[in-house]
């Protein structure tokens, strides 16, 4: 059974920093793309970070230089560390993994950044 959990998400000040991770169960880890998203309130579901089976990272323009994306595939967990969060980085952060056409969600952590 595929499981993503994700954890690490609260509430914290603008300009602070959070660690979200993410662990993966039910599939082989190191063969996936590993990802997140985030949902605003009202918004659609967007890209912040991806890590490939290599290691390259990629991310959006908007968290770019603030947020880390990393994978540690022995104990199948993807991490992304958040820095110098703003208010607009507030939403619900998932999870996803994918291989190919296959695709696998987590339920999402809530981050909300508000003085």
């Amino acid at each position: 059974q595929v499981q993503l959990v994700e954890s690490g998400g609260g509430l914290v000040q603008p300009g602070g920093s959070l660690r979200l991770s993410c662990a993966a169960s039910g599939f082989t880890f190191s063969t996936y793309v590993m990802s997140w998203y985030r949902q605003a309130p009202g918004k659609e579901r967007e890209f912040v970070a991806a890590v490939d089976t290599s290691g390259h990272t990629v991310y959006a323009d908007s968290v770019k230089g603030r947020f880390t994306i990393s994978r540690d595939n022995a104990k199948k967990t993807v991490y992304l560390k958040m820095n110098s969060l703003k208010p607009e980085d507030t939403a619900v952060y998932y999870c996803k993994a994918r291989l190919l056409q296959t695709n696998h969600w987590g339920q999402g952590t809530p981050v909300t950044v508000s003085s």
